[in-house]
């Protein structure tokens, strides 16, 4: 009889639990945080370039930070990472305050970006961290199950900046906030940055509270003196890993795809003439999808390999982008809200595949890269958001075909997943 190989060890269900709550954090900065382009755009009177520098803050603080994060868990610690993640995560939401008061757009960039060094210190430690946790045979599925929590987050986020942020908006009343007068320009301004601040301030607070509960709580300890080699020879290794090279190029189009189909919902739905409070609904229902398929996706690699489930799931996200590009109006929208599900295992699975037969200190270097890719979050809607402003500002200012500039823009995630597939075949797991 087969031995059945354990998820994860009796010993570490406390301690895996409290590491799957990271998870949840930073879903609930990112779902959050995805409505801002919308919402800065509208109140600071900016073009959808210029509004693209919130993702370009939330996600190049990722790229500046991962490598750093690495080196400090290298010499240290997993638990002393995420502590050090937790403090910057904290110390980024609660600049909102001063930020709001300055009135700056700037100074929430500042704000967001260094909040993602939090994000980049906890991403760089939890995900090998959670790979770590149990056998390696079962270290994809216990990736992907810990980032089942994610989406919680994702939707909770949303939930907040939907509820909280959105319907709240004073200038999302205004159908042309650029005609009225300075002084009602200026006292809506203060008012909406002010609902902004709240939600990121009360964040802030509680990831107080969960780093307190953090250094309380006793971890393993993962950390292997013997495995400290020279630093750039493990560099050099990584380099050339081909399978490596390709998942950290595989997740920065991952990631690229993913806040691109989730960003721009809003412009595509201001396109068919649905506000941004009806949209952040389909925001919604978006990241319930993203969770039950990362939940079918965990399940489902009980019985397929990674890559080959990697590859079928970029394949339907193909399919259903492409029915968002040329079915218009709200067909079209279920169409990008269904690109979800397909985007699902994507991030963990990739991840696993790209560290798949590294030890435990190639993985903490290794890691870094692939934590360093999440910036394709900040270059790849930066150039959807370009495209969008060929014509002008508004999303629909030129048409190929028939097609608005707004659904053609979305031929970049499709890129994205053609290469996610490519790796996902080629990968020997």
């Amino acid at each position: 009889m087969k031995h059945k190989v354990p998820l994860l060890p009796k010993n570490l269900i406390f301690p895996f639990i409290l590491l799957t709550s990271l998870f949840a954090l930073w879903g609930f900065a990112n779902a959050v945080t995805d409505p801002m382009v919308q919402a800065f755009k509208k109140v600071l009177e900016l073009s959808n370039t210029q509004a693209a520098w919130v993702q370009m803050a939330f996600y190049g603080g990722y790229f500046c930070m991962a490598l750093p994060a690495a080196l400090f868990i290298r010499k240290y610690s997993y638990k002393v990472g995420i502590l050090i993640g937790l403090a910057l995560y904290a110390c980024g939401a609660l600049l909102f305050y001063p930020a709001a008061i300055s009135e700056e757009f700037w100074f929430f960039c500042i704000g967001l970006y260094i909040l993602t060094f939090g994000l980049a210190f906890l991403e760089t430690a939890a995900n090998p961290y959670a790979l770590s946790m149990g056998p390696k045979e079962t270290a994809t599925q216990r990736l992907n199950l810990a980032q089942s929590f994610n989406p919680l987050g994702l939707i909770l986020g949303l939930f907040v900046a939907q509820q909280y942020i959105l319907k709240k908006l004073k200038s999302d009343d205004i159908n042309d906030f650029s005609v009225l007068d300075e002084i009602s320009k200026n006292l809506i301004k203060t008012s909406d940055l002010m609902v902004i601040r709240d939600p990121y301030v009360i964040l802030g607070i509680v990831i107080l509270v969960v780093f307190v509960l953090f250094a309380i709580s006793k971890m393993p300890n993962t950390k292997d003196d013997k495995l400290k080699g020279n630093l750039n020879y493990v560099v050099k290794k990584l380099l050339k890993n081909k399978n490596y090279i390709n998942g950290v190029t595989s997740q920065a189009l991952c990631v690229g795809a993913q806040i691109m189909c989730w960003t721009y919902i809003y412009q595509y739905a201001e396109n068919i003439n649905i506000d941004n409070v009806s949209a952040g609904y389909f925001q919604m229902i978006a990241f319930i999808i993203f969770f039950l398929g990362r939940a079918i996706g965990t399940y489902l690699l009980k019985y397929i390999k990674a890559g080959n489930l990697l590859t079928l799931f970029a394949v339907l996200a193909i399919i259903f982008t492409l029915g968002a590009i040329v079915v218009q109006g709200i067909i079209g929208l279920c169409f990008l809200v269904g690109v979800s599900f397909f985007m699902s295992i994507n991030f963990p699975t990739i991840y696993g595949l790209s560290l798949n037969n590294l030890n435990v200190e190639e993985s903490k270097i290794g890691s870094a890269g692939l934590i360093m890719a999440i910036v394709g979050g900040a270059l790849m809607p930066k150039l959807q958001a370009i495209i969008i402003d060929i014509g002008g500002y508004a999303v629909n200012d030129i048409k190929f075909l028939g097609i608005p500039e707004i659904n053609l823009s979305f031929f970049l995630p499709i890129l994205c997943f053609i290469f996610i597939a490519r790796f996902g075949f080629s990968s020997n797991s």
